[in-house]
């Protein structure tokens, strides 16, 4: 299961253009990184709705990571990495987004 890695690689890269909303841009970075179009609007969906800008913001940090391969990490160890944001209502959002949406195709 690599959904949460391709989810943070490019899920969240908020900076650009402002006739575009946060959901628009998420949606369209999931879809980059390879999700099908109707996972990456749920999740999108959920996350925008769920998550602060800010939040947003700091989730796509873990993107940045120099020293790490994001999309080559496991589940564990992505999971190991959002947690070390410490906000629970991130991890809370973005592993229930990502398994609800993958669940429900």
């Amino acid at each position: 299961m690599r959904i949460f890695p391709w989810l943070l690689a490019c899920a969240l890269p908020l900076a650009g253009c402002a006739s575009v909303t946060p959901e628009a841009k998420v949606r369209t970075s999931l879809i980059d990184a390879g999700i099908a179009p109707p996972v990456a609007s749920c999740m999108a969906e959920r996350m925008v709705d769920r998550l602060s800008i800010t939040q947003l913001r700091r989730l796509q940090s873990l993107a940045k990571l120099p020293e790490k391969d994001v999309g080559g990490m496991t589940v564990d160890q992505f999971l190991y990495q959002l947690r070390a944001l410490q906000d629970p209502e991130i991890f809370s959002v973005v592993s229930r987004a990502g398994l609800g949406c993958a669940i429900a195709g």
